[in-house]
């Protein structure tokens, strides 16, 4: 038997180098394929563009503004004056004949108050778009309903305190803006219907001494 010549030897050897080279290509494509899937996303994938949501601040509402305000109760018994200074308040609540009390405390920003005085009494009130305070004044067990408007001088809360003839004098007037003034002199403790102020001035007299009324502010 004859053996295979030099020539069939080198073609054999050519076919078997030409089927290599096309595996290794074709391996070579799938893997290139099969990377690209896993790294990168499908092209029908959508893809979210949105920024990061931040958290949303809630405003803070400013405190009450700073204002006067003087009233009567709704059964008209007594008058009420409030001065609202930078979050506090001090409050007047009198008859005019031998009732009254001073009462203290904040003003939240809502413009919601609760006032006490030394003697019990205690006022809650709310300023309703700074034009009004709507409120009650509950004192020795009694509930007084009332309504105080904005004041501007000369109406609103005043108070004189001095000594007259060894006695200790401490008057308070609300001054309502239809001018109309309701006010107690305590002498000593003891309290009496006072007189007339001049608004203007706040000059007023007491037992024959000329004192001076000012404005009350917390």
């Amino acid at each position: 038997m004859k053996r295979p010549g030099p020539l069939l030897t080198l073609l054999a050897g050519l076919v078997l180098a030409l089927f290599m080279l096309t595996l290794n290509v074709t391996s070579g494509t799938k893997t290139a394929s099969s990377s690209y899937s896993e790294k990168s996303p499908s092209p029908s994938a959508p893809q979210s563009s949105a920024p990061a949501s931040t958290p949303s601040l809630t405003p803070t509402k400013p405190p009450a503004p700073n204002a006067n305000y003087a009233g009567r109760t709704d059964d008209d018994a007594a008058s009420v004056a409030v001065s609202v200074r930078n979050g506090k308040a001090v409050a007047y609540f009198c008859d005019g004949r031998y009732k009254e009390a001073w009462l203290r405390g904040r003003v939240n920003n809502n413009g919601s108050m609760k006032l006490a005085a030394p003697n019990g009494a205690v006022l809650d009130g709310t300023i309703d778009q700074g034009r009004k305070i709507r409120g009650t004044v509950k004192d020795e067990g009694r509930h007084y309903a009332f309504t105080a408007a904005k004041a501007v001088k000369p109406s609103g809360l005043w108070r004189a305190t001095a000594k007259v003839r060894g006695a200790k004098i401490d008057a308070g007037w609300v001054v309502l803006p239809n001018g109309r003034q309701t006010g107690i002199v305590t002498r000593d403790g003891k309290p009496a219907s006072a007189p007339r102020i001049d608004p203007e001035t706040g000059a007023v007299t007491v037992d024959g001494q000329q004192l001076t009324a000012r404005p009350v502010t917390p």
